[in-house]
């Protein structure tokens, strides 16, 4: 199927029994694609990028994070855990990386291995594709996959200057999945698992872009892995179990930063930047949209403050995950030996095809509709008070605009314009019964 047509998978869901239509969430989120109806908010799914900024800042957790019961695990006869650096980091050093170990054992996985281990491999690969890139530079990063949708989405333009190279949690996938076929052991007894940080990476490994099929057949969330962990900690104390295999030594110093800010950029030659937290990728897009910002090779653009260290899943403060990571690298090599392994193994299958544009269609598919509709959407936009306020459903006065004129809304829902003769009923339809009579 067509990128362009298949629908995105999403990893966040809003219940809406909990939901109060506070709208904070609709103020949050990077493509407008959250309206409050009926006193709920209200999703547009294909403008959702699974960013998770709404997550943040529910203040009822009426936005969860689908992901998979741990209990699938028992499914696979070898249960192979992929975990980001970043989980460890969360714990203080008294509970060590053998006692997570054991602990993870007991919950019944059999091997425990390091997601970064395929770091490495892509070090040579992106400053080959850098150097041979024959479009507009810069080639930007695709190892964040809320940044890859937040492009496809809104920045449709750069959508061919995303780096066709899959991350390195896919390249330490295939690398096992190929080690245990190399083995004889039938794949269909292989389960792989991937524990993550935030809600984008699950959607990206339910429904990944570039034609590309992840071989993980589940996703663990860290918020609760980390709570599972600790709790068992804290009542059993640790059991150091020798059938449970933790390849740490294989991880190198420079793939345990790859997951923070400047861990990618770092290691790509000529001119390489690296920006994190959603507002702040937003505005650099655009400058660099508006040719403001010339003469960069590489983008690292990650949407969590801090890169992964500041997930929405992450338990920890992300400082301190921070600075733990800096003094786990300090005690390991500067690549990791299975660096020829990965190599041999996981080569041919780096390359991805090329990301698809899904411009969000705000007006109509049709262009002469939708240029109709654009400068009616102007001319309304002069009507309207402009401050924002959200009493409309809808995040802004430009987005109340977009709204009436594709027959989303009428111009009965400015609650300001119409003040002096505000039709309860309007009021009531956008923000329930009795949001104003309590």
């Amino acid at each position: 199927m067509d990128q362009q047509k298949k629908p995105f998978h999403h990893a966040l869901r809003i219940r809406k029994e909990i939901c109060i239509g506070c709208s904070r969430c609709m103020r949050v989120c990077p493509t407008e694609a959250l309206r409050v109806i009926d006193g709920k908010a209200t999703l547009h799914p294909e403008w959702c990028i699974d960013c998770g900024e709404c997550f943040k800042v529910c203040p009822v957790k009426a936005i969860v994070v689908e992901d998979d019961d741990i209990a699938k695990i028992f499914q696979f006869k070898h249960r192979i855990l992929l975990v980001p650096s970043i989980f460890f980091a969360q714990f203080e050093e008294k509970l060590t990386l053998d006692a997570i170990k054991g602990i993870l054992y007991d919950m019944g996985f059999t091997e425990v291995c390091t997601v970064e281990q395929g770091a490495d491999v892509l070090i040579e690969e992106i400053n080959r594709y850098v150097e041979e890139f024959e479009g507009e530079k810069p080639v930007i990063s695709s190892y964040c996959p809320a940044v890859v949708r937040l492009i496809q989405v809104r920045f449709p333009s750069f959508a061919d200057q995303i780096m066709r190279l899959i991350p390195p949690l896919e390249i330490t996938a295939q690398y096992y999945r190929s080690d245990y076929e190399k083995n004889g052991v039938p794949l269909e007894d292989v389960g792989i698992f991937y524990v993550t940080p935030c809600a984008a990476k699950i959607a990206a490994i339910k429904a990944p872009v570039g034609g590309y099929v992840s071989p993980i057949n589940g996703v663990i969330n860290m918020s609760e892995l980390y709570n599972k962990v600790f709790l068992a900690y804290k009542q059993k104390g640790t059991s150091e179990n020798e059938h449970c295999t933790l390849i740490h030594s294989s991880l190198s110093s420079v793939g345990i930063h790859w997951p923070t800010t400047g861990g990618e950029a770092v290691v790509v030659k000529g001119r390489s930047l690296a920006i994190d937290s959603m507002p702040n990728v937003i505005d650099f897009l655009e400058r660099l949209e508006n040719e403001e910002i010339k003469g960069i090779d590489f983008l690292e653009l990650r949407a969590c403050d801090m890169s992964c260290c500041g997930g929405i899943l992450v338990q920890d403060n992300r400082f301190l995950i921070q600075e733990r990571i800096e003094k786990m690298a300090e005690e390991l090599p500067e690549k990791h030996e299975l660096d020829k392994e990965f190599k041999n193994v996981c080569s041919a299958y780096i390359p991805m095809d090329p990301v698809e544009p899904r411009a969000m269609v705000k007006y109509h598919p049709d262009i002469t509709i939708a240029l109709k509709r654009m400068e009616e959407a102007r001319r309304l936009c002069t009507i309207l008070p402009d401050i924002d306020c959200g009493a409309c459903g809808a995040p802004t006065c430009e987005a109340l605009a977009e709204d009436i004129v594709c027959n989303r809304a009428t111009i009965e829902h400015c609650i300001i314009l119409n003040a002096h003769r505000a039709d309860p009923k309007m009021i009531e339809k956008i923000w329930g019964k009795k949001r104003f009579t309590e």
